[in-house]
């Protein structure tokens, strides 16, 4: 049984989200060979401020380049 968990920054619409998971599942049934019954994917939002890159906050990083646009 598959277990895919997959964490996002916030702001995916339940469309986007409906996609992954019809996407994710197709791909772990073609690579593992198991069943769309037995994958379970589990989606967790993240908040900008609760995600860094390069030793920054998303939320910090965007409001950055927002102020040099």
């Amino acid at each position: 049984m598959p277990i895919v968990n997959i964490q996002l920054i916030e702001g995916r619409s339940a469309e986007q989200k409906e996609a992954l998971i019809e996407k994710v599942t197709a791909a772990c049934v073609d690579a593992v060979d198991c069943t769309p019954e037995s994958v379970r994917i589990l989606l967790s939002d993240v908040t900008t401020q609760d995600f860094g890159v390069a030793g920054e906050s998303v939320a910090k990083r965007r409001a950055a380049k927002e102020s040099t646009s």
